[in-house]
């Protein structure tokens, strides 16, 4: 059987966009500073969450729903990396580099090369996440046990998931390429929404009921709550009636449907912005 060249390309495509978006991320200090930056800023986040939990929450860190809090907040770094990261690439190689044509120009499978940029982020998302689960368990009391983690849930959940976010980017990505880049931030708004609405940082029976039924609609809340149960044995009482092979399914089913949306909706924008000539829009805003 000869070998398919889309497959190669691909592969070669994600490879390259990997190692590029590394780049970019990290080109900008040298080693030493980068590693310092990488270091204070999962922990100064994680420490304001605690602040805020201290002082607003009933019995503080000691109330039991603090370490599925906790472990939420550390899990959803990953949402604006991947999410905003793939979508802000446009916006990045367009408006700040001029290279989005010659992308375009190139032999280059553009949804691998989209994800290849993500990755990157979701690199140094990763550095963060372990960061703050480690200041949870050894400073804070988050009772994360290393023989009590559910590898096989845990692995799930974080590559579903991951492409999840992967295909939500490339969703918002449609949207940032047919529009200016007053724009830019529509992946950070999405991502603070979604921080409100998929049970983060406090119960969903907390929000009003019309908002309550929304986050039960989206799959990143299944997602945090499959994410919960791996790291600590049990999630939030909301979701109690559902198994973990339950959860599981409906984050792989969510991604399914997404995949297939996000890919007809990306195609649609970019033969509109072909067709428009935004693929080298210069909007110097």
């Amino acid at each position: 059987m000869r070998p398919n060249p889309h497959s190669g390309e691909a592969m070669r495509s994600f490879r390259v966009a990997t190692w590029l978006g590394w780049q970019i991320e990290s080109n900008w200090a040298d080693p030493f500073v980068f590693a310092i930056y990488s270091l204070v800023k999962p922990l100064a986040g994680a420490l304001i969450l605690v602040f805020m939990y201290v002082v607003i929450a009933e019995g503080g860190l000691a109330s039991p729903l603090f370490p599925a809090v906790f472990v939420g907040n550390a899990m959803f770094i990953y949402v604006p990396a991947v999410l905003a990261g793939i979508s802000w690439t446009i916006i990045d190689d367009r408006e700040h580099y001029g290279m989005l044509k010659y992308v375009y120009t190139a032999p280059v499978n553009v949804f691998a090369y989209l994800v290849g940029r993500g990755v990157a982020k979701a690199v140094v998302a990763t550095v963060a996440v372990v960061i703050t689960l480690l200041l949870g368990v050894l400073a804070l009391g988050v009772p994360i046990r290393l023989g009590g983690i559910d590898g096989p849930l845990l692995l799930g959940g974080l590559v579903s998931g991951c492409a999840m976010l992967s295909f939500f980017g490339i969703l918002l990505g449609g949207v940032t390429l047919i529009t200016a880049r007053h724009n830019y931030g529509v992946g950070e708004a999405v991502a603070g929404a979604l921080y409100l609405l998929c049970g983060v940082v406090f119960p969903l029976d907390t929000l009003p009921r019309w908002l309550e039924v929304v986050g039960c609609g989206l799959p990143i809340t299944y997602w945090m709550e499959v994410l919960r149960r791996a790291l600590l044995g049990s999630g939030t009482a909301a979701f109690d009636g559902l198994s973990n092979g339950v959860l599981l399914a409906i984050v792989v089913g969510s991604t399914a449907v997404l995949a297939g949306l996000a890919v007809a909706a990306f195609r649609l924008a970019e033969r509109r912005a072909r067709a428009r000539g935004l693929l080298d829009m210069q909007t110097m805003y």
